[in-house]
């Protein structure tokens, strides 16, 4: 594997949580070491490792003597991480309201106006990825590693969910709105503004999921 600044061990969790949200690995698949290991072109080690680490956030459940068997997400969790968000995003668009550089808030504006640009011309991949980067530039604009780590990590839980909800058209049109409303409250260090509308905006997706069968969305490779 590529060296990216990680420990080998860190790359393997990666992948291995990226192909369990991905769907790629369903609920009840077993996770076989030495299968990953030869997959990736690693040694058993940094896999068992991996594995370990993943049972400890709840994706992986290991059985002794049967071994690691994938638990995902389901549609409950997705349910509370989105209440989780709603909580938490507006912390993070309150304090990045304190803390945003110039720099960041010219990143922030350009990737809203990228993302218009691609709902117009609906461009549903370009969307969804100008919309996990609104976000990216959101948590680290709070100044707070915690509240941008906790973030990122929900954010990639629900990301399949997410992918059907913002490749709404009606959704995609209204959310980079909403979008527009964050930023301007924090371009205008309004704290109470900028939390109140980042809120909404997580409850809004949530209202917006009640459409969707979440448990086909989450089986789906």
């Amino acid at each position: 594997m590529a060296a990216n600044g990680k420990s080998l061990r860190g790359q393997v969790f990666d992948k291995i949580r990226s192909d369990i949200l991905k769907g790629r690995y369903q609920k009840g698949d077993e996770l076989v070491e030495c299968t990953i290991g030869k997959e990736m072109g690693v040694s058993r080690t940094p896999v068992r490792e991996a594995i370990r680490q993943l049972e400890l956030e709840g994706l992986v459940q290991l059985i002794p003597n049967k071994g690691a068997f994938v638990t995902g997400i389901s549609a409950s969790d997705v349910r509370d991480i989105y209440l989780i968000r709603s909580r938490l995003e507006g912390l993070a668009a309150r304090m990045a309201a304190e803390h945003i550089s110039s720099e960041q808030l010219a990143e922030m504006e350009e990737t809203i106006v990228l993302s218009d640009y691609h709902v117009k011309k609906e461009h549903f991949e370009q969307v969804c990825e100008m919309d996990g980067k609104f976000h990216k530039l959101l948590y680290a604009a709070s100044g707070s590693r915690i509240l941008e780590h906790t973030l990122t990590d929900f954010h990639q839980y629900v990301q399949r969910v997410r992918m059907a909800s913002i490749t709404n058209r009606i959704r995609m049109h209204k959310s980079n709105s909403e979008h527009e409303k964050i930023l301007e409250a924090i371009r205008n260090k309004d704290g109470d503004q900028a939390e109140k509308v980042a809120a909404e905006h997580i409850s809004n997706t949530v209202e917006n999921l009640k459409q969707y069968d979440l448990d086909r969305i989450l089986q789906e490779k």
